[in-house]
């Protein structure tokens, strides 16, 4: 009701909101084949669904499956987080952070595989767990081709930190395998430090002669907003030193265009090949209960414009995409 009465006093000042998919947050679209898949974390936090599209304004309105359900008790019966899907070397995979059923919010990367040609029909297997440096909260795992190799980028808690997760890379060296972990970003910015000290939903945009990894910090709520970190194309990734960071975030809540809590995004082309953001936000500030109880975090799409000097513009003062 909270939402509608937004929409709908928009729709009466002029202002046009373009609806992607509405409750779906931590958003994750992928084109392959020539076709584009979705996923996404569902309001009861419970399954993986997964939405197939010929196109990306197809994707609003085709049938959504579920992937994977979590089992009703046992170790994989928590919260489960922030699902993407990946191919890789011929086969799908799944990275989701799943909890237990005694503690449902310490998740862990889970890899779930299938082998059918399409992500939608078939099996998943559950491989298990991401094997990483520690046994500590982790989550947002994302997968991406650098150079000839595949690397994982995650967020995890260090044990040794007081902050609630930073930003780790390594080489993908089997689907739930790992070589040697690198820092690369933790919340040490006021920015980053609001409500929770967060580093976590990387995304990878490989463009204009570097990698991007944009990343969401501090609370869920309004506070919520994307960094961004960079490195020039051909530098050795696992090195910490390669890395860049935004003193300020790129993405931030705009009341004027209604949005608030901006982040957890991933990247994909339209049809014209124009590079789109595809984020989470909502629609007002003021949340039903907390953060995580509150349904309304919806997928929006945005246009990314390029600079001079070959920045990616996400455009804090510009409205969403519309198709």
């Amino acid at each position: 009701m909270v939402r509608a009465l937004v929409l709908l006093a928009a729709l009466v000042s002029g202002q046009a909101l373009a609806d992607f998919i509405p409750q779906r947050a931590d958003p994750w679209v992928l084109k392959a084949g020539g076709q584009y898949y979705f996923t996404a974390s569902v309001p009861s936090f419970d399954k993986v669904v997964l939405r197939k599209a010929a196109s990306l304004e197809g994707l609003t309105r085709a049938p959504e499956i579920t992937a994977w359900q979590r089992p009703a008790q046992g170790p994989l019966a928590g919260f489960v987080w922030a699902p993407e899907l990946h191919l890789i070397d011929g086969a799908w995979y799944l990275y989701v952070a799943v909890g237990s059923q005694k503690q449902p919010f310490q998740v862990r990367t889970q890899v779930l595989e299938n082998k059918s040609p399409d992500p939608t029909t078939g099996h998943w297997q559950v491989l298990g767990r991401m094997q990483t440096q520690w046994d500590t909260f982790n989550l947002d795992a994302t997968q991406f081709h650098y150079q000839g190799k595949n690397y994982l980028l995650w967020a995890q808690h260090p044990p040794d930190k007081k902050y609630n997760s930073a930003l780790y890379i390594a080489e993908l060296t089997g689907p739930t395998s790992l070589g040697p972990q690198t820092r690369i970003s933790e919340p040490t910015l006021p920015w980053e430090t609001i409500g929770y000290a967060v580093n976590e939903g990387p995304a990878v945009l490989q463009s204009h002669g570097k990698v991007f990894v944009t990343f969401s910090a501090s609370a869920t709520d309004a506070n919520y907003a994307m960094g961004m970190l960079w490195a020039k194309d051909g530098a050795d990734l696992l090195d910490a030193s390669s890395w860049h960071k935004l003193p300020k975030p790129v993405l931030t809540t705009n009341a004027t265009l209604k949005r608030f809590g901006p982040g957890h995004n991933s990247f994909t082309q339209d049809s014209q090949g124009r590079d789109i953001l595809v984020y989470h936000a909502r629609y007002y500030r003021d949340l039903k209960g907390s953060p995580l109880n509150d349904p309304n975090r919806d997928a929006r799409l945005k246009r990314i414009t390029w600079d001079k000097d070959g920045m990616p513009d996400f455009g804090q003062n510009m409205g969403d995409y519309s198709f």
